[in-house]
């Protein structure tokens, strides 16, 4: 258990910190492997493992959590598995994944807990980075393509641009679909094939939708 093992991620994060340990509950020995200890920020031999000093470094949130799984497998033994956090000697959070199992013997009395802890920080960050670069790549497109819609009420209509997206906004209201899906479909039908008639049909149903609702009386 001298030798940090590592995993690997799919998304590419590299290669990710793993430790294992025994906790032989007849003796209460607790064995943390070199990685374990530099999970939690230690020197291996730097400080005597226990499962207070394990329950310790668990985000507050988490503790109740894993506290429990550890009194479970500790008494009726089987297999456990727990994405959590923990928070090392300088005070850094990390995600962690904890898997083990609770080794029974011939009586079938739980006599130790063997697992091991992944340290997969880096990979939810990267995961979490790669969302947000992906929502603001739709956002943009979005932007763009409202834009475009715009610019196509504004050459037909003569008209400004917010006077242009009240048409739009006026229109993904009344059809109950979005705002980003109605400017794709006028940006779609603009860039079609069709003759420049169909383009006008659309383009001024809109505008007659609009100024329609605009003199509604009021209710």
């Amino acid at each position: 258990m001298a030798s940090p093992l590592t995993y690997s991620s799919a998304l590419g994060a590299g290669e990710c910190l793993a430790g294992t340990f025994h906790l032989n509950i007849t003796t209460n020995t607790f064995v943390w492997s070199e990685a374990l200890f530099r999970l939690h920020g230690f020197s291996p031999g730097e400080v005597v493992p226990s499962v207070e000093l394990l329950l310790a470094h668990k985000h507050p949130d988490d503790r109740d959590p894993a506290a429990e799984i550890i009194r479970q497998i500790s008494r009726e033994g089987g297999y456990f598995c727990l994405y959590h956090r923990i928070i090392d000697s300088r005070s850094r959070v990390r995600r962690v994944l904890t898997c083990g199992e609770g080794i029974l013997d011939a009586a079938g009395r739980v006599t130790a807990l063997d697992g091991v802890m992944i340290d997969l920080t880096a990979t939810v960050h990267q995961e979490t980075e790669q969302a947000a670069r992906e929502a603001i790549a739709g956002a943009t497109a979005s932007r763009t393509v409202i834009g475009q819609a715009q610019g196509i009420l504004m050459g037909r209509l003569l008209i400004g641009s917010n006077e242009a997206m009240r048409i739009l906004m006026n229109h993904s209201s009344r059809t109950n679909v979005k705002l980003a899906r109605v400017a794709a479909d006028l940006v779609h039908v603009a860039d079609s094939p069709h003759s420049p008639g169909v383009l006008d049909s659309v383009v001024r149903a809109m505008q007659g939708s609009h100024i329609q609702r605009r003199n509604a009386p009021m209710a």
